[in-house]
């Protein structure tokens, strides 16, 4: 019997050609964008996961909040280097604990190689303890004990040593440091959170001027260190959780009367958390977000259902068709659950043709998927038998799911009715294809609105003023060796007409403002705390003209004035935070800025220093005591002859800093990366979003040639009494049209309130006009007028005497 129904279908298959090339097709298509969406999907959830002991490693995050509100003003991925020996001292749950500090970019030389290594780490002996990653050469037990020990991943031995072995040979960080190599790893998988290149030996810090062994046991200020516990198995984060306010009571004790607990807080993060529901103040790398996998899982359904819904109203649609070999099955002797088994299983037999299809086509479609999403997803992903057993399974679910209708409808039909003749395919079929068609139409207009939101707010992003000037800066990263000749190194490059301006600041735009100390402000002769969280830039006297931000009161900083050493600039969101309305109001206030007391010389305009997925926050900016703040150069060049201000740029770098490798980023290429991950997101919703509504129109044109083909006789005889072409168009395309208009009705309040959400991840964004959803409305129904005046042109000049002789 099975090898019957097998025949049954082939010779359906291959009788309605153009129905079963619809419905396969479509299944593929939508099976081929469900196996990408997989692929992308599995490689999120598998971040971390390499890690055999992942389920019992945490990250130690900290936050800072309001005395007074409880309000958290900052939440770190990082923590003070005290930390993480006092827990592992105070908890016995914890096993290992292991701690990396983020000191990229750092510059390497070893001969004539010179490289700005972006991923290198200070990491401790217990690193290999928690994380598994192959040690391909030394000890890993030992190889980052020592101080100014150095490991490499394989790829950065290769760049340095080429088939060398790097074992005992020493490289130079810094211009300063020899390290010797003790050990050679394979680097982290891409599915980490954190991709470290080159890993110093955590004890080399105690010899730091900047950290030191002491600082290491005692600056709580410090919060730049991640910090890892392996846990007991067994283990209840929040049971531990509970205990850091009297952890942190009993170890931070400071003068003031606030106890620690109330103003900064510890928290646990699971490491395999870290990748998708972590978005805080300070990661090692930007990470994904849960959110866009449940926006492409759900756009993966949505496709597969337009295809199931295709399925569905086609096979409805050809009923007519088959029914009198449904009659004839019946009049034999065949059963009602012989009938639906024999429909099910054509449904389920197109369903796997259409998988074996949709893989091959996914191997093929991968790469280029990768390089639209910048990513390395691999097809063999799809055959570990965990995720291939499921993917075997739905072909069966969509053979069920679009073939049960279908199955239930015809082997319902009467056999006297269809062998006489008196069957006729109408009635509550029609009505449910229609309600299939508005579910199609419906998916269809939420995407088309959904794209557009997505893209009109990359546009706003990109286009909003951000307050000062990017154009034609570039800017650069600089070691300490820079900083005592640095005002030599500047009147070297304004000596060149190609140089406009330069500075130095510890921070640029497109940089995270982390830094936040306790302020007060004096009023009558005392000083007032001010609640809320203010955050610093240390600058020099040209940062504010180089970037062309505005001064709105006051003045800018300037060597003209000894005192300005200890002065202040503010944005005027400060002003507001500090209990100000007016700018020239703030004018000469003293304040206590953490350990500084000065006085505030200038206002300058609210600007963008980071993303408009933040608010524009209060900002003071101030000269730093010591030139070692600074870490970042500004430079503002003539706009005629980029090239040539380059050229004397790289010229004047390598005279200074002949150890250090020249690189540069353009400011506005550095805003651009900003929105990179949007600008990824939306081309890939587009694309998916389109092949769905080619999906839906691809089911239109089946089903809109099948309805005209049963009104062919109708037709000719409207011509023969004189209908016009328009008149006949406009007739058979009004009833899908309708469709259309009920659909968008269901769909613009749905889209409304999915696009609201996503929008209100940006602090700065569009707004949600009514034109969008007219436009998506005229989009959706020219896409269906479109499609059905293909059949209805065709069969409204077609002869009638051809269609009513046959009568």
């Amino acid at each position: 019997m099975f090898f019957n129904y097998l025949k049954i279908a082939i010779r359906n298959l291959l009788k309605y050609r153009f129905i079963s090339f619809i419905n396969l097709f479509g299944l593929t298509v939508g099976l081929t964008c469900c196996l990408l969406i997989c692929t992308y999907i599995i490689h999120e959830l598998s971040y971390d996961k390499y890690n055999r002991k992942a389920d019992h490693v945490y990250r130690v995050t900290r936050l800072f909040k309001s005395a007074e509100t409880g309000a958290v003003n900052l939440h770190l991925g990082t923590v003070a280097p005290p930390i993480g020996p006092l827990l592992q001292n105070d908890f016995k749950e914890i096993k290992v604990m292991t701690r990396l500090l983020d000191n990229s970019p750092a510059p390497f030389t070893y001969g004539e190689k010179k490289f700005n290594e972006q991923n290198t780490f200070f990491a401790d002996e217990h690193l290999f303890d928690v994380f598994d990653v192959k040690v391909v050469k030394g000890d890993p037990a030992t190889a980052l004990t020592g101080p100014y020990s150095v490991m490499l991943s394989e790829e950065t031995a290769a760049r340095y040593f080429g088939n060398e072995d790097p074992i005992d040979k020493m490289i130079k960080m810094n211009g300063r440091f020899n390290l010797k190599v003790t050990g050679v790893y394979k680097a982290f998988p891409e599915n980490a959170h954190l991709h470290p290149a080159i890993m110093v030996s955590f004890n080399t810090l105690k010899d730091s001027a900047v950290y030191g062994e002491n600082n290491l046991r005692t600056n709580w200020g410090n919060n730049s260190f991640f910090t890892y516990l392996l846990m007991q198995d067994n283990f209840k984060p929040e049971k531990l959780e509970a205990q850091f306010p009297a952890f942190l009571n009993r170890h931070l004790i400071e003068g003031g009367k606030l106890k620690a607990s109330q103003w900064t807080e510890l928290k646990l993060q699971k490491l395999t958390d870290i990748h998708l529901r972590s978005h805080l103040d300070y990661e090692a790398e930007e990470n994904g977000d849960i959110k866009r996998v449940y926006i492409f899982s759900a756009i993966a359904l949505f496709i597969l259902l337009i295809a199931c819904i295709n399925y569905m109203n086609l096979s409805t649609a050809r009923s007519a068709l088959r029914a009198r070999e449904i009659g004839i099955r019946k009049v034999v002797g065949a059963q009602r659950k012989e009938i639906i088994a024999q429909f099910l299983s054509e449904s389920v037999l197109i369903s796997f043709v259409a998988l074996v299809l949709a893989f091959a086509i996914t191997a093929l479609t991968l790469p280029w998927l990768n390089n639209l999403s910048n990513l390395s997803l691999s097809v063999n992903i799809l055959f570990k038998w965990q995720v291939l057993i499921p993917i075997l399974c739905i072909p069966v679910i969509v053979g069920l799911l679009s073939g049960i209708y279908p199955a239930l409808f015809m082997s319902s039909f009467k056999p006297v009715q269809v062998l006489k003749g008196l069957f006729k395919a109408a009635g509550g079929n029609i009505s449910f294809r229609q309600v299939l068609v508005t579910i199609q139409f419906t998916i269809s207009i939420i995407l088309i609105i959904s794209t557009a939101v997505v893209f009109k707010q990359l546009r706003y992003m990109q286009e909003k003023s951000l307050g000062f000037d990017r154009e034609h800066i570039v800017t650069m990263s600089y070691n300490n060796e820079l900083n005592n000749k640095f005002e030599s190194f500047r009147t070297d490059l304004l000596n060149d007409s190609h140089i406009k301006n330069v500075t130095a600041s510890s921070r640029i735009p497109t940089g995270r403002l982390l830094d936040a100390m306790g302020t007060q402000i004096e009023r009558n002769n005392a000083s007032v705390p001010i609640t809320g969280d203010i955050k610093y830039v240390a600058i020099d006297d040209r940062f504010v003209s180089t970037y062309g931000v505005h001064i709105v009161a006051g003045r800018d900083f300037s060597k003209d004035f000894s005192t300005d050493t200890t002065s202040f600039l503010i944005n005027e969101a400060a002003v507001q935070a500090l209990g100000f309305k007016n700018s020239n109001d703030v004018l000469g206030k003293n304040i206590k800025y953490g350990f500084r007391h000065g006085q505030i010389v200038g206002v300058i305009n609210d600007f963008h220093f980071e993303s408009m997925h933040q608010k524009i926050v209060p900002l003071i900016l101030l000269v730093p005591k010591s030139p070692f703040e600074y870490g970042r150069i500004s430079i503002k060049i003539a706009a005629g002859n980029i090239p040539a201000a380059i050229s004397a740029l790289e010229k004047t770098w390598t005279r200074f800093l002949p150890d250090a490798p020249f690189e540069y980023t353009f400011m506005d290429e550095n805003f651009d990366k900003l929105y990179k991950s949007e600008q990824r997101q939306g081309n890939i919703f587009t694309v998916f979003a389109s092949i769905a509504i080619f999906i839906a129109c691809l089911g239109l044109l089946g089903l809109s040639a099948f309805t005209i083909s049963q009104r062919i006789k109708e037709i000719g005889i409207r011509k023969v009494l004189g209908a016009s072409t328009g008149s006949i168009v406009g007739l058979l395309s009004k009833d899908f049209m309708k469709l259309v208009v009920i659909a968008a009705i269901i769909a613009i309040p749905i889209s409304w309130y999915a696009m609201n959400n996503w929008l209100q991840d940006f602090a700065y964004r569009t707004t949600l006009q009514w034109w969008i959803f007219v436009t998506a409305l005229a989009i959706a129904g020219f896409i269906a007028l479109a499609t059905i005046s293909v059949q209805a042109i065709k069969a409204a000049l077609a002869n009638p005497v051809k269609s009513l002789r046959s009568e």
